[in-house]
């Protein structure tokens, strides 16, 4: 992720009126058990956030392991393989197997990073599948704003 970016985000995150929404930094065992479990690659800006500020909220809540208190205690696992149990059925089903679940919407469609580091949402009631942005940076540039 671009420098100025991750400045902006841990200007924001680490204000003092902000504490419930940062999480703890991610260790590299909890991401690599975690990949070894979902059989799958973090992208490397989803890794470096999560290095960082843990589960947090960057304009939408992004869950990793331990979570600002206000996100919530699922974990990226947790969410994971929640999705996979839950849509087994195309095309949901082929996605999830090679992806990961990073944020859930209001209506409760999970937001997705795949294997080239797309990221998508799944919207559970139509069957569709749409791409919100080309990467976990885009998508954090695309809604995070300063309050």
């Amino acid at each position: 992720m671009n420098d100025t970016l991750m400045k902006r985000l841990n200007t924001f995150l680490h204000r003092e009126d902000n504490s419930t929404i940062v999480g703890s930094p991610a260790s590299q065992e909890e991401i690599a058990n975690a990949e070894q479990r979902l059989k799958v690659n973090f992208h490397e800006d989803y890794v470096h956030f999560i290095r960082t500020f843990g589960g947090a909220y960057a304009g939408l809540a992004v869950y990793a392991f331990s979570n600002g208190s206000s996100l919530g205690n699922e974990t990226v696992v947790d969410l994971t393989l929640g999705a996979r149990e839950q849509y087994k059925e195309p095309p949901f089903a082929e996605v999830l197997q090679t992806s990961y679940v990073i944020s859930m919407n209001g209506s409760g469609d999970p937001i997705i990073i795949n294997k080239a580091g797309s990221v998508f949402i799944c919207y559970h009631d139509s069957g569709e599948i749409e791409l919100l942005a080309d990467s976990f940076e885009a998508l954090i540039e695309d809604n995070f704003y300063e309050v």
